[in-house]
């Protein structure tokens, strides 16, 4: 199996177990907004999450009124530019991506089966075939490293 079907398969694992679980399903731009606001370093504005992901601004604007709904994100004006509204990270929100990288962990921890059958070759790399990048990810999305913003 080609790397990119691995690297498919561990994400259809982990979409696969947050769909079986209570709770809200969050589409791919939701989730990406999220990832973006929790994994990279703030401030986050509306304008600036529009343009990092290359979406319009009230595309971000949906995401985030339904992101706040759920209570992941809060918005709070900017006090020096009031203009601006920033995006800040909340402690439920911290909990769902510390849970939802804990499925991509369990998703990689599955035994993959080749195409004949069989598991596939641990040796093609460190991570028993599971790409460095969605480690890092996964790892990345440990409590400590979600911490809300103040």
């Amino acid at each position: 199996m080609s790397r990119n079907l691995e690297a498919l398969q561990l994400w259809r694992g982990a979409l696969v177990a947050s769909v079986r679980k209570d709770g809200p399903d969050l589409s791919a731009r939701q989730l990406a907004l999220m990832l973006t606001v929790y994994l990279t370093p703030p401030p986050h504005t509306v304008r600036g999450l529009a343009q990092t992901l290359n979406v319009s601004k009230p595309a971000i604007t949906r995401a985030l009124d339904r992101l706040g709904r759920l209570g992941y994100i809060k918005r709070k004006r900017d006090q020096q530019d009031r203009r601006n509204v920033l995006v800040q990270r909340t402690v439920k929100g911290s909990v769902f991506l510390a849970e939802f990288g804990q499925m991509v962990i369990d998703a990689g921890q599955a035994a993959p089966v080749g195409e004949e059958g069989g598991t596939l070759d641990p040796a093609l790399d460190s991570n028993g075939g599971v790409p460095a990048a969605m480690v890092a990810a996964a790892d990345a999305a440990r409590p400590e490293a979600l911490a809300p913003s103040a």
